[in-house]
C-alpha cells in the first residue's frame, strides 16, 4: 500500500531542520499511530492514518518543535482506538500525553449555539481548556485537514463543519496570527456555504489578474533595479488576494467586484528593519503613494504581531496598486504567527518552549480576550485591562450551552447567570451528575444543573458569603430589599398622611384606594403599594404624590374660574380677585400684548418655556393658549377669524415659576444607564415628574422624562448634564 511514501516525504520535510534524533521519534510516534489505526478508514475510503500524517505535516509547515509533531500523529488515538492516554505517557512521556489528552478533550466541545455571544464564549473556552498553545496549534492543523477532506462528508455536515470553523475556528487563527492556515479555512468555507460567490469571485479575480499581470511585472521589474541599485537584497512577487477577503470587502462596504482594486499586491520581503523603510523611500520616489493608505505596521504591530509597511501607490496606468513591505522574520510571523515563537529552535531538543515564550503565552492571552481588532487605541487600552483567562472558568448547561464565570465560581453564581429566578428558587445542584453543596467550586468544562423548587424561601443570608461573582450577589441583596419593602410601605403611607395633613387637608378624604391606585397609574408604578414603598425608600417624594392626588380638586377650581370668562375677546379678562399670588397663577408669567390679567394656560403640544420664541390664540372660552414659535399646531395664520385670533405674548420678567417639558433620551442599551441619566438629572437639582424606557432590538435605549425646569438655561444645563453620561447618543425636547 503507497502508505510508505507519506511518511518518507514528512520525514524528508522533518530532515530539513531537525536532528536524526528528532527523526526517530517521529518514526516511533507514527508507528505507534499506525499500528493503533489500523484497520480504521475515513468517509474518503482512505486509510485513518493519513489524517494524521497530514496534520503533522501541516504542523512541519508551521516549522513546530519535534514534540508537537509527534502529538499530531497521536492525536487521534485515544478518541479513535483503544489506547489510552496513559499508555501514551508511558510510552513517549508527559507532554505528549498532555497534549494528546488536551486535544481528546476539546475533540469532545459541541458547539451547539449560534449566537455571536456564545461563539465567543466557545472561543475564549477553548483557549481556556487547551492549557498549552500546541495544543490549539494542531487543533487548528487537525481542522484544516478536515476542511481539505470536507467534500466526502454529508451535504448538512459540510455547511455545519464550514459555519463553525468561520464562527469558532477562523477568528482563533486570526489572533494567533496564523494567515496562511486563516485564509485558507476561510475559503474553503465560502466555497461550501455560497459556492455561487465563491466561483462567481474566483472568475472575475482570474480575468482581472491576467488583464493585471503585464502591470504587476512592470512594476516589479522596476522595483528590482532600484534595489539593485542602492545593494538592498530582496525578494519580490506579486501576491494574489484571498476570494474570502474579496468576498468580505463586498458584502461588508456594499461594494460592487469592480471597486475593489487590491486584488493584486506586490510583497517585497528584505534583510532587516532599516531596509524596509530604505525601500519604502525608493518605491514613494517612483510612484506617487495614495493619501490616507500608508500603514506602518512595524512601528505600531497589529494585535496579533503582524508587522508590515503597507502603501498603495498610482503606477502609470492609474491602476492603484498596494505594496507590503517586510522583513524575512516578519513574513514568517505573519504565516504562522505565534507559531513562529514555538517553531523549532536549534538546540533546543526537549519540546519546551523557548524562554521568551512565557511572555509570549500572555500576550496572547490579552489578545484573545481583545475580541475584535479595535479601531480606537482608548478602547484597545480599555480591553487590555479587562481579566485574562486565568481568571475565568467556563461551564456548560445540561443543553450544551457554555457560561463563563469567574474564577473560584460556585453554582449559585451559575444559577444567577442563567435566570434571577433560577438563582432565588436555588434548592441545590448537580455537576457532571453528582449532587454537590451550594459551595462547590466549578472547573472548566463542568456540566452543571441546578435543582430549583417553588416552594423555596428564597435565598438566605450565608448566600451572600458563598457567591463568587458580583452579578450573583447583588441579585441576591435585591431580593433582601424586596423583602424588606413591607416596611418601606408603611413608612411610605406615613410620609403621605403627614404631608397631606401640613396642606391642611384631610387625608381620609385624598388615601382612597381609588384615589392613591389613579396616582399610582399616573406614575407607571404597578400598583399602590409600589408606589408606597418608592416613597419609602425616596424613590419619589411626597409632595410629588400630594400634587397628583390633588390634580382633580385643582382643576374644578380652576374651571370654576374659567366658567366666568366668556368667548369674546374684549371681555377676556380673568376675575380679579385681591391677592397679587392668584394674578400670578393665573397668567404664569406671561404678558398678553394690550390686555393684562388674562387667563393663560400653556399648550401641551408643544409646553413651552421661558427663553422660547412665543406665541398666544385665543382659545373658545378657555383664556389664551400659549404655544412655541415653531409649533406645528398654530393655527395657519390666514384672513379670516383663525388668524385675528393670533396675539402677540411676551414671558414677564423674574418669575420664579416650575414648567413642565418632555424630553427623550436615546442610548446604548447597557445596565444603569437609565440610573446614570436619573443621576445627572437630580444632579443638576431638577425634579422629574414622570419616567418611561424601553429599549430596541437593535440595543438601543428610548427614555421619556417629563422634568420641571424654571426656563431654557436651566432646560440647557440638564440637557448637557445627560449628554456627558457614557453611551447617551441624543436629547431632544418632544412636541406632542
Amino acid at each position: 500500500m503507497g502508505m510508505g511514501t507519506s511518511m518518507d516525504t514528512l520525514l524528508e520535510r522533518a530532515a530539513t531542520y531537525m536532528k536524526d534524533q528528532d527523526l526517530r521519534k517521529i518514526r516511533e510516534a507514527y508507528d505507534f499511530a499506525e499500528e493503533a489505526h489500523r484497520g480504521q478508514v475515513r468517509k474518503s475510503g482512505e486509510p485513518y492514518i493519513l489524517h494524521p500524517i497530514a496534520v503533522a505535516e501541516i504542523c512541519m509547515n508551521m516549522q513546530m518543535d519535534v514534540t508537537t509533531v509527534m502529538a499530531a500523529l497521536l492525536h487521534d488515538v485515544v478518541e479513535d482506538t483503544t489506547v489510552s492516554v496513559d499508555d501514551i505517557r508511558e510510552r513517549f512521556g508527559d507532554v505528549i500525553a498532555g497534549l494528546v489528552d488536551g486535544l481528546t478533550k476539546l475533540e469532545r466541545i459541541q458547539f451547539q449555539s449560534k449566537e455571536e455571544q456564545q461563539n465567543e464564549n466557545y472561543r475564549k473556552m477553548f483557549v481556556a481548556m487547551a492549557n498549552d498553545i500546541r495544543v490549539i496549534l494542531i487543533k487548528l492543523a487537525d481542522r484544516l485537514h478536515n476542511m481539505r477532506t470536507l467534500k466526502f462528508q454529508s451535504e448538512e455536515s459540510q455547511r455545519r463543519i464550514a459555519q463553525e470553523t468561520l464562527d469558532i475556528f477562523c477568528p482563533i487563527a486570526h489572533r494567533l496570527g496564523i494567515s496562511a492556515i486563516k485564509w485558507e479555512m476561510e475559503d474553503i468555507a465560502l466555497r461550501f456555504l455560497n459556492p455561487q460567490q465563491y466561483y462567481r469571485i474566483a472568475h472575475l479575480m482570474k480575468m482581472k489578474r491576467t488583464e493585471r499581470e503585464q502591470h504587476i511585472t512592470e512594476l516589479i521589474e522596476r522595483i528590482r533595479e532600484k534595489l539593485e541599485e542602492m545593494g538592498i537584497q530582496g525578494d519580490i512577487s506579486g501576491r494574489p488576494k484571498h476570494i474570502y477577503s474579496v468576498y468580505k470587502k463586498m458584502s461588508s462596504r456594499n461594494k460592487q467586484f469592480n471597486e475593489i482594486y487590491d486584488l493584486l499586491a506586490i510583497r517585497i520581503l528584505v534583510e532587516n528593519v532599516k531596509d524596509c523603510y530604505a525601500t519604502l523611500g525608493i518605491i514613494h520616489t517612483l510612484w506617487k503613494p495614495m493619501p490616507g493608505r500608508f500603514k506602518d505596521y512595524i512601528a505600531m504591530p497589529k494585535a496579533n504581531m503582524y508587522q508590515s509597511l503597507h502603501t498603495t501607490i498610482v503606477g502609470s496606468t492609474g491602476e492603484p496598486t498596494e505594496v507590503q513591505i517586510r522583513t524575512w522574520d516578519m513574513h514568517r510571523t505573519s504565516e504562522i504567527g505565534i507559531a513562529a515563537h514555538w517553531a523549532y529552535k536549534d538546540g533546543n531538543t526537549t519540546g519546551v518552549a523557548p524562554n521568551s515564550f512565557g511572555e509570549k503565552m500572555n500576550w496572547f492571552r490579552e489578545i484573545i480576550e481583545l475580541q475584535h481588532e479595535t479601531r480606537d487605541a482608548a478602547e484597545f487600552m480599555e480591553s487590555l485591562k479587562m481579566d485574562f483567562f486565568t481568571d475565568l472558568v467556563f461551564v456548560f448547561t445540561p443543553k450544551g450551552e457554555v457560561f463563563e464565570l469567574p474564577a473560584g465560581a460556585v453554582p449559585l453564581d451559575f444559577a444567577y447567570r442563567v435566570h434571577t429566578e433560577v438563582g432565588n428558587r436555588t434548592i441545590g445542584a448537580k455537576v457532571n451528575g453528582r449532587i454537590v453543596p451550594l459551595d462547590h467550586k466549578l472547573k472548566t468544562g463542568d456540566i452543571v444543573e441546578i435543582l430549583t423548587s417553588k416552594h423555596s424561601y428564597g435565598p438566605s443570608q450565608d448566600w451572600l458569603k458563598i457567591a463568587q461573582s458580583s452579578h450573583a450577589r447583588s441579585k441576591i441583596r435585591q431580593w433582601f430589599k424586596k423583602e424588606q419593602r413591607e416596611e418601606s410601605v408603611d413608612k411610605g403611607r406615613e410620609l403621605l398622611d403627614r404631608e397631606l395633613r401640613r396642606l391642611g387637608l384631610d387625608p381620609q378624604e385624598f388615601m382612597t384606594e381609588e384615589k392613591l391606585q389613579e396616582a399610582a397609574k399616573k406614575f407607571t408604578f404597578n400598583d399602590v403599594e409600589d408606589m408606597m414603598s418608592a416613597i419609602g425608600f425616596g424613590g419619589i417624594t411626597a409632595p410629588q404624590v400630594c400634587t397628583k392626588l390633588t390634580e382633580k380638586m385643582r382643576k374644578v377650581a380652576e374651571e370654576a374660574q374659567q366658567i366666568q370668562l366668556t368667548s369674546e375677546v374684549k371681555e377676556m379678562k380673568a376675575p380679579s380677585s385681591g391677592s397679587g399670588s392668584e394674578k400670578k397663577r393665573a397668567n404664569q408669567g406671561v404678558s398678553v400684548k394690550g390686555v393684562d390679567n388674562l387667563l393663560v394656560r400653556f399648550a401641551r403640544c408643544c409646553n413651552p418655556v421661558p427663553g422660547d420664541g412665543i406665541i398666544g390664540y385665543i382659545t373658545r372660552g378657555r383664556g389664551v393658549s400659549v404655544h412655541r414659535t415653531d409649533c406645528p399646531n398654530i393655527p395657519a395664520g390666514e384672513d379670516g377669524e383663525e388668524a385675528a385670533r393670533v396675539i402677540e405674548v411676551d414671558w414677564e420678567d423674574a418669575v420664579e415659576s416650575n414648567y413642565s417639558v418632555e424630553i427623550e433620551i436615546l442610548g446604548h442599551d447597557r445596565r444603569g444607564l437609565l440610573n446614570e441619566v436619573l443621576q445627572a438629572v437630580s444632579e443638576s437639582k431638577t425634579n422629574i415628574s414622570a419616567v418611561s424606557g424601553r429599549s430596541d432590538k437593535n440595543k438601543m435605549a428610548i427614555m421619556h422624562m417629563t422634568i420641571l425646569i424654571r426656563n431654557k438655561d436651566h432646560l440647557q444645563s440638564v440637557v448637557d448634564k445627560i449628554k456627558r453620561v457614557k453611551d447617551i447618543f441624543s436629547v431632544q425636547r418632544m412636541m406632542q
